[in-house]
């Protein structure tokens, strides 16, 4: 749509023009209307409908948290929220019961592939139970890879405690020193794992 006003007109000209412009480009005007509403409304629409989703698949993951033994609910947030963080977060639970288990092959089968989640912290938190059964299993070198895949600057203190666990359990007695003790000065003062590296190295010497 051309400009409609032009200069050296007086305010009354402007006004007829202006007048005469909208008549002449009416249906432009709605049409340009309607579609900037309809931006807005589907806008509002998708925020509506993934707050609703989020909604349902929490209301799912609570549901199979209190009933994890319960693959039917897994498989409905599974096959229907595949996106939903609280799918991480059901998978993390299979593989709890998968330990508790003692099948650490099928534990570590649901936790690899969530090595690609976006979510930073459970990322560490999933590489160092992946190390811890790899310990398990005395995998010793794929435990320590476990712990180097992901930055770990939050979680310095716990990375180096289980580096020590996985160095004394392949009778690396200096390294599995040297992480207990980077631990003790990485972990909060306050913390009960302070006292239980204390007697771990207590131990070695």
């Amino acid at each position: 749509m051309r400009s409609f006003i032009k200069v050296n007109r007086t305010e009354e000209e402007q006004i007829k023009q202006t007048q005469q412009w909208i008549k002449k480009n009416t249906l432009q005007i709605i049409i340009a209307i309607t579609v900037s509403l309809s931006g807005i409304w589907g806008f509002n629409y998708y925020k509506k409908y993934q707050h609703s989703q989020t909604i349902k698949a929490r209301d799912i993951y609570l549901t199979f948290r209190s009933k994890p033994h319960n693959i039917q609910v897994y498989e409905q947030l599974k096959n229907n929220h595949k996106n939903s963080i609280y799918l991480d977060h059901a998978i993390l639970i299979l593989a709890k019961n998968a330990v508790t288990n003692k099948n650490y092959i099928q534990a570590l089968e649901y936790l690899i592939p969530l090595n690609n989640t976006s979510n930073p912290s459970i990322a560490k938190v999933i590489n160092m139970r992946i190390a811890g059964l790899h310990l398990e299993m005395g995998n010793y070198k794929k435990a320590l890879d476990a712990l180097n895949t992901v930055p770990n600057s939050t979680f310095n203190g716990l990375y180096n405690q289980l580096k020590g666990d996985i160095y004394l359990a392949n009778n690396n007695i200096d390294n599995a020193k040297k992480h207990y003790k980077l631990a003790l000065n990485q972990i909060s003062k306050n913390s009960e794992l302070q006292n239980l590296i204390k007697i771990k190295l207590s131990d070695l010497n």
